[in-house]
């Protein structure tokens, strides 16, 4: 194993030089298994970070560092994996291959860089801050419906139902369709889980349901614009250039997906924390400007995603070690964002925490999460809504976490509250 005491070495090196091969280094292991807990997954990921700062998992080679994960996701030479996880699932072709493969979170080079470029007008700071509003309404009316019983699943009355509507109104979609929406986005997350195989049926159901109402909905507002997210897309034009219909539909499609799921699970995490901390949910209950504080800490803290996957596509050395070409290599962002060296008492909670490098949760580079203004606004306008209409809250029972492996979360949270709030 390399000895803790040579450290990472910082940044990526260009030269020519007999540094070992990754899998012949002697790194330690580290396995998180189905049945580990979230809490001693980072103890795991803590326990082979103090002897290097790279690790072997199960799908290859793990970065545990910030700055080694930053670096990796700003490299150009780590690319995604064309049909990101399917890859490593053995799945190289098939109708969900070629779904996946057509969406730009699948992408690379001059082809991601023309679609970033025509849509990003699309995803700025102020696009999300128009969807405030309809986060705070949302989150308020599901409170009101568990606000006088004073208890409430938060994962099952809450957070399932939440992102669902906002994507609906950003989207031009008819609110009550939400159900709908919200079958689709669950199914079709799956084709970025670990069991492809076991639920393409679905997936390919859900996708095929989806595409045919998108269809109708593009076109109704090739029509009629509105002050919606595909009628900024139709608009969208950039040197001459403009989006397909078939673009507009996979953009819109992946914004449902990783607008959804994402939010669902990490709006949970973010109230079991808050269970677990009830010192800093007062705190954001008296002075709701922390939120966007907040918002970041739960994600540094209890993120849902644990990594980002990426091939290299040439011989590259970093970290002292040669990650040959075609090497699958994980950016534990879960790891990175607990950095001793970066955060201070990295396993507290804390959501005045200030002046800390930014979390890598949204990922880095060409590859940054599109979407991660709007998630901060509708976390930020829930976490606040919750924390002051819930005083008092406690969990009253277990609350598991899907395996790590795969999108995580809470799989239920049973609490309890003061009432009438």
């Amino acid at each position: 194993m390399v000895p803790a005491s040579s450290g990472p070495i910082v940044g990526v090196m260009t030269t020519t030089t007999q540094l070992p091969n990754v899998f012949d280094a002697g790194l330690p292991t580290v396995d998180y298994g189905d049945g580990l807990d979230r809490a001693e997954v980072h103890r795991a990921v803590r326990a082979a970070r103090q002897q290097a700062p790279i690790a072997i998992g199960r799908y290859g080679p793990e970065l545990l560092t910030h700055d080694l994960v930053r670096t990796m996701l700003r490299d150009s030479r780590f690319v995604t994996p064309q049909g990101i996880g399917l890859v490593i699932q053995g799945i190289t072709s098939g109708p969900v291959w070629d779904r996946v493969c057509k969406l730009l979170i699948s992408m690379d080079g001059s082809e991601h860089h023309r679609l970033r470029r025509l849509v990003a007008r699309a995803f700025t700071p102020r696009a999300a801050d128009r969807m405030r509003t309809a986060c705070v309404e949302v989150i308020n009316e599901l409170v009101d419906e568990v606000a006088d019983l004073g208890r409430c699943d938060v994962v099952a009355d809450i957070a399932n139902h939440y992102p669902v509507p906002i994507i609906c109104a950003l989207l031009g979609a008819p609110r009550e369709d939400w159900k709908l929406f919200s079958g689709w986005a669950s199914d079709i997350s799956n084709a970025f889980g670990v069991n492809v195989a076991e639920q393409q049926a679905a997936i390919l159901r859900s996708w095929e349901a989806l595409d045919g109402y998108l269809e109708d909905l593009v076109v109704c507002r090739r029509h009629s614009r509105a002050d919606d997210l595909i009628s900024d897309l139709i608009r969208v034009e950039a040197d001459g250039d403009q989006l397909s219909h078939d673009e507009l539909l996979n953009l819109a499609l992946i914004l449902l997906n990783a607008g959804t799921d994402t939010t669902r699970n990490q709006l949970a995490a973010g109230v079991q924390v808050f269970c677990d901390h009830p010192d800093q949910r007062a705190l954001l209950a008296e002075r709701p400007e922390l939120a966007h504080n907040a918002v970041e800490e739960v994600m540094r803290h209890s993120p849902i995603v644990f990594g980002s996957l990426r091939k290299a596509t040439e011989d590259v050395e970093m970290g002292g070690v040669l990650f040959p070409a075609g090497t699958f290599v994980i950016g534990n962002t879960a790891a990175a964002n607990r950095d001793p060296d970066v955060y201070p008492e990295p396993e507290r909670f804390d959501i005045t925490r200030g002046d800390a490098p930014a979390i890598l949760t949204f990922g880095g580079g060409v590859h940054y999460c599109l979407g991660a203004h709007l998630a901060r606004v509708e976390l930020a306008e829930a976490l606040t809504v919750l924390a002051r209409r819930m005083p008092g809250l406690r969990r009253t029972g277990p609350a598991p976490w899907k395996p790590i492996t795969d999108l995580s979360g809470p799989t239920t949270l049973p609490v309890a509250f003061k009432p009438g709030h």
